[in-house]
């Protein structure tokens, strides 16, 4: 698989890497049950057929997620590029907690390196930036990581271009992990063009929106997810934006087909025909699933296939912004106030930067 170097690091990454949230198993934002049997086959087949990164998180399954990628680190004997996350803690009930402080991120990276086996961590990132105002305290934490030699590079995921700007101040940015998928783009609008300037490299998370593009749901399927799988809750998976995600996916058919793709393979490969990106994050939880995703590294979509898709997500942006939902914060009046999903969502996104809880990370 072709590989591509992560922003100003001499991290060589292939342009697929395998992502784990899943494979945590149950907690607050889980997938509902998972079989460790599978999951170790799962990151086996990913490194044998060419993937050499893994993508975690220390609160995926409250540790799971990275004492199972150690096991197959023991099993295999071969060390793949190992990128994790820090400042989400979780309690005795498995909900996460956002917490940035210098001496609990040094804590966690500690608890990390133990959990995952390994020396040192190629790739460090901050998982959220909430609270907003730590970010500076998390950061120059983590800069004392790298001083340390405990991690090689340190990188952030879903932070806006301001607090980039940040943390730039007092360390560079080796990368940037935010969503990215047909459905999500708000990267579009400036970050992608902010980290291609300034050399940060882009590892995009949700490229298939959690399964959403592969062409398999229906609002039967999300009917039936397990009750704690936490797609359940995401707005993406409830009306009305189920069913417009849902005629995208089937209009996004034909090119898939016309390509001799499957819909989750065109999905990857569209992310990453952004030159932006340095590599997308795919997640599986099953033997198969990576082996059928991972042919969206070979083959670039043609200037043809790219304007219709680019049609298809215009349309698809005017259907979401043509929805009015109801906006349930209180408002003093006796009926509920009226809103456009533009405006939710940017209200969305002003509780997610406050600290609100979240729905997609």
């Amino acid at each position: 698989m072709r590989t591509k170097r992560l922003g100003q690091t001499d991290l060589e990454l292939t342009v697929i890497g395998l992502g784990t949230w899943a494979i945590g198993g149950p907690w607050e934002v889980g997938w509902g049950p998972q079989d460790d049997n599978e999951s170790v086959s799962t990151i086996i087949e990913a490194i044998e057929a060419g993937i050499n990164w893994i993508d975690t998180a220390a609160v995926y399954g409250c540790g799971h997620s990275e004492e199972i990628v150690s096991k197959v680190i023991k099993e295999l004997g071969e060390r793949p590029i190992i990128a994790t996350k820090c400042g989400l803690l979780w309690d005795e009930k498995r909900r996460k907690v956002h917490c940035l402080d210098k001496a609990s991120i040094k804590a966690e990276c500690t608890a990390s390196l133990k959990r995952l086996g390994v020396e040192v961590i190629d790739l460090y990132q901050m998982h959220k930036p909430i609270p907003d105002e730590k970010i500076e305290e998390a950061w120059e934490g983590m800069v004392e990581l790298a001083e340390e030699g405990k991690v090689r590079y340190i990188g952030v995921s879903n932070f806006s271009v301001s607090q980039l700007e940040r943390v730039r101040q007092i360390h560079p940015v080796a990368s940037l992990q935010p969503p990215y998928s047909l459905i999500r783009r708000d990267v579009e609008d400036g970050l992608l063009g902010y980290c291609r300037d300034n050399n940060i490299g882009v590892v995009c998370y949700s490229p298939m929106q959690k399964g959403l593009l592969t062409g398999k749901f229906s609002a039967e399927r999300v009917f039936n997810l397990a009750p704690d799988d936490h797609r359940r809750r995401d707005k993406n998976f409830l009306e009305p934006r189920l069913s417009i995600n849902l005629e995208l996916v089937e209009a996004l058919k034909p090119i898939a087909q016309r390509n001799g793709k499957t819909l989750a393979q065109l999905a990857i490969a569209w992310v990453l025909s952004r030159r932006e990106v340095t590599a997308a994050i795919v997640g599986a939880r099953r033997p198969g699933q990576i082996t059928e995703t991972i042919a969206a590294a070979d083959g670039a979509l043609g200037i043809h296939d790219l304007a219709q898709i680019k049609t298809l997500l215009e349309q698809h942006k005017d259907r979401m912004q043509s929805i009015s939902v109801p906006s349930y914060k209180k408002t003093g009046h006796k009926r509920a106030e009226r809103i456009s999903i533009k405006e939710y969502s940017r209200r969305e996104a002003v509780k997610e930067a406050s600290g609100a809880p979240e729905r997609d990370k």
